[in-house]
């Protein structure tokens, strides 16, 4: 429950725009009548109204995450006060300027900064986030324990990387397959890491309760 929760504004956007690209009248409505007053201009062509729909649900959607915990005094996690951060400037900029070159920076910020925190935590403060994170739920070596938190900071830098490469390069002209990557092909990337990890601490593990 809470990964779906954690994936709805990227799931919503995702919607969003393959519904907008699909019926481009109904999306240029919405944003003449709702964000024209926020667009450069004031105006934009249909083509550009499914990605500033999509951007604006976005932000919607991260800031009414936000609010529901508070209004259910549940804790919120430092990376979704970070994501509502770079959504906000991000998604803001892209419908500003009605150019989704901001919009598809914003998973790479926010890999890079989750990156930037592992290892500033432990080089600086010395510091292990990950096992700050996960070491109730497991006992292992703090070999072990540095190993995870730099593959994962390796992994964010990575797919930071990777979705730059995706958004300016191989889908440069089409936002369409970026969004469809950004949604399946990153979601399922992070799995196969997850698995990956999984197995490698699931052998540490056994060894050490041995």
């Amino acid at each position: 429950m809470k990964f779906l929760f954690d994936m709805l504004p990227v799931i919503l956007f995702f919607g969003i725009y393959k519904y907008g690209e699909n019926n481009q009248d109904w999306a240029h409505g919405l944003v003449s009548d709702y964000l024209g007053f926020l667009i450069a201009g004031g105006a934009v062509p249909a083509s550009q109204s499914p990605i500033l729909l999509a951007t604006a649900a976005t932000i919607l959607a991260t800031v009414l995450q936000i609010v529901y915990l508070l209004v259910r005094r549940k804790k919120i996690d430092g990376m979704l006060w970070l994501s509502l951060g770079v959504v906000v400037v991000a998604g803001g900029a892209t419908i500003y300027f009605h150019d989704d070159t901001f919009i598809k920076w914003k998973p790479t910020i926010l890999y890079w900064a989750f990156g930037a925190a592992l290892l500033f935590g432990q080089l600086v403060y010395r510091k292990n986030l990950m096992r700050s994170a996960l070491g109730g739920a497991m006992n292992l070596p703090e070999a072990v324990w540095n190993r995870v938190l730099y593959a994962w900071a390796a992994f964010f830098i990575a797919i930071g990387l990777l979705n730059l490469l995706m958004a300016f390069v191989v889908f440069r002209s089409d936002t369409g397959a970026w969004v469809s990557f950004k949604l399946f092909g990153i979601t399922g990337i992070l799995f196969a890491f997850i698995i990956i990890q999984s197995l490698f601490l699931s052998k540490h593990i056994q060894e050490d309760a041995q």
